[in-house]
């Protein structure tokens, strides 16, 4: 069995690979040889007057290669003035999130992953999918909104699938928009201009998207939106829900799959939770009415596979909400890394004895 560090999968993941393997995972969801449960969360009051406990996992498996993934996050949560979600794990700075990999042909434990990288890398790979299969071919301007880790890789996707010659980024610390200018211009060789408002990276925009930790709409007017424009998002509460009258068609991925939730869940942020607590401690919970994405939408898996439509114009306003399939994800990503690492003779080994007992639960 393998530890698979940050450093580790950072020194075998590129953007390109990372799609490949979100592809095939989709693929056989298509033909019903993968599955994903999406991601649950628990909430737990702390000791803090303003924060929360949240564990939160999401599991997959894909046939073509042959792994079943569950990712696990453990988080300390406050959100300074209801506008942002902060989180961390012991103290600010530092996370704990983990991807533990197994074989779905002899049930061995394969993997433990740090998930940082793969995360970002999951995520920006699937936006990349998103725009690959509803933006214009003729695509070329992005608007990006946020200058964070999820921006990076949401740019290295974009590029992949789509000539991109220009890109908008703001950021509301200026010193951040343009470090994320400086560091990306460099390192795709496009230009990167710094903007000073939402407005101004959104105006002219092909592709549009949003990858900030913001609970509210970063986006406050949906006027700034081009006729043509393919729009993405991280949180679902990025985006007014007057998008969804904009856009059509509207790709989906599957957060519906959850159907009716199970007695005592709810939604918070748009994920399928338990909360512990008494009514005065869940109230510091914020749950803006944006996160819910009601209706049935065409998924992304459809449009891969020739099921669904994508544009029926050119001056159709596409929007992908890049949620639901997780599980899927990484188990996709990180059957990926494992291989490779494998492969190059990377990480650190650890006695898999020690994952496995001769007492039948």
């Amino acid at each position: 069995m393998l530890f698979i560090d940050n450093a580790t999968v950072e020194k075998v993941l590129d953007m390109r690979s990372c799609m490949d393997a979100l592809e095939v995972g989709y693929r056989d969801l298509a033909r019903g040889d993968a599955i994903f449960r999406p991601r649950i969360d628990v909430y737990f009051p702390n000791e803090t007057p303003d924060g929360y406990y949240r564990w939160g996992t999401m599991e997959g498996a894909s046939r073509s290669l042959g792994v079943f993934a569950i990712r696990m996050k453990s988080d300390m949560l406050t959100w300074p003035d209801g506008k942002t979600e902060e989180k961390y794990c012991i103290e600010p700075g530092t996370y704990c999130g983990l991807i533990m990999l197994f074989s779905t042909r002899n049930g061995e434990p394969l993997a433990i992953i740090n998930d940082g990288i793969l995360q970002h890398m999951r995520v920006g790979g699937c936006a990349g999918l998103g725009a690959k299969y509803m933006a214009r071919d003729d695509a070329k301007v992005v608007g990006m909104i946020g200058s964070g880790g999820m921006a990076r890789t949401y740019l290295q996707a974009f590029n992949l699938v789509r000539r991109i010659d220009r890109v908008k980024v703001y950021s509301p610390t200026k010193a951040h928009r343009e470090a994320y200018a400086d560091e990306m211009s460099e390192k795709l060789g496009i230009p990167i201009e710094p903007v000073d408002t939402p407005e101004e990276a959104v105006r002219g925009s092909d592709i549009v998207s949003a990858c900030t930790d913001s609970l509210h709409p970063v986006v406050e007017d949906l006027s700034w939106v081009e006729r043509g424009a393919h729009l993405t998002t991280v949180r679902a509460t990025e985006w007014p829900m007057e998008v969804l009258k904009l856009a059509s068609p509207t790709a989906k991925l599957g957060r519906n799959t959850l159907g009716v939730l199970d007695e005592g869940m709810q939604r918070i942020h748009g994920s399928a939770s338990y909360v512990a607590g008494q009514p005065d401690e869940q109230a510091r919970i914020p749950n803006p009415i944006e996160d819910v994405y009601q209706g049935n939408y065409v998924s992304l898996v459809d449009l891969m596979v020739g099921n669904a439509p994508s544009r029926t114009s050119p001056d159709d306003i596409t929007f992908f909400i890049n949620s639901g399939t997780q599980g899927l994800q990484f188990a996709a990503v990180a059957g990926r890394v494992y291989s490779m690492v494998k492969e190059r003779g990377l990480g650190r080994t650890v006695p898999t004895e020690w994952f496995l007992q001769d007492i039948r639960d």
